[in-house]
């Protein structure tokens, strides 16, 4: 099999486990990746499981809400974290746009757009998102460890392996960490690095 088929199927694995994740919600494991949390390993065979239904009434109420108050940061934070929940990437990452236009400084909100970008094939944008969030504080575990996602869905394993390796560095015996190491060695596997 050749190291590039080998680095995209180890990186698909991998995004199934944070979809997983985020399917089953934090559950007794580590949270949701898209919602800026860690993963752990699972299961090759697991599938992920659909996304809860989406309360169209919430969702027009909160729209309603936000049309009313073109200023209410709040309401559009809201309204992005549930389009994330319901896997709603694109609503989700314009949402989280809006915030951020009204409130540029909020971390959190800027590693969840990057989570969504990143789960919408766009993991270019998210990576420049959890940058940003660098930038603001460099040690942000979920800004730090979704930039390995995103250089994983880049085809960039070893650079990924290396941003996780900082994670494990900055934030010794985190539990949300659980299984990240065996994901840097499986990655590195991959690519014929070794550990």
């Amino acid at each position: 099999m050749r190291r590039d088929t080998v680095v995209f199927t180890v990186a698909g694995v991998i995004f199934g486990f944070v979809l997983g994740y985020m399917a089953a919600g934090w559950g007794d494991g580590p949270p949701a990746a898209t919602v800026s949390g860690m993963t752990s390993a699972a299961p090759a065979a697991a599938a992920p499981a659909a996304p809860p239904s989406l309360d169209p009434n919430e969702a027009q109420a909160l729209e309603s809400l936000a049309a009313r108050a073109p200023g209410d940061v709040s309401a559009r934070v809201e309204l992005g974290n549930l389009y994330m929940d319901h896997q709603r990437w694109d609503d989700a990452v314009r949402w989280y746009r809006e915030a951020l236009g009204l409130d540029p400084s909020l971390v959190n909100v800027r590693t969840d757009l990057g989570a969504c970008l990143v789960h919408s094939g766009r993991p270019a944008e998210g990576l420049a998102e959890f940058e940003a969030v660098l930038a603001q504080n460099e040690n942000h575990r979920n800004a730090l460890y979704n930039k390995g996602i995103a250089l994983v869905q880049m085809g960039r394993g070893e650079d990924a392996a290396a941003v996780w390796e900082e994670v494990l560095r900055r934030h010794p015996g985190d539990p949300q960490l659980r299984g990240l190491q065996a994901q840097i060695d499986t990655l590195r596997a991959a690519s014929g690095t070794g550990t």
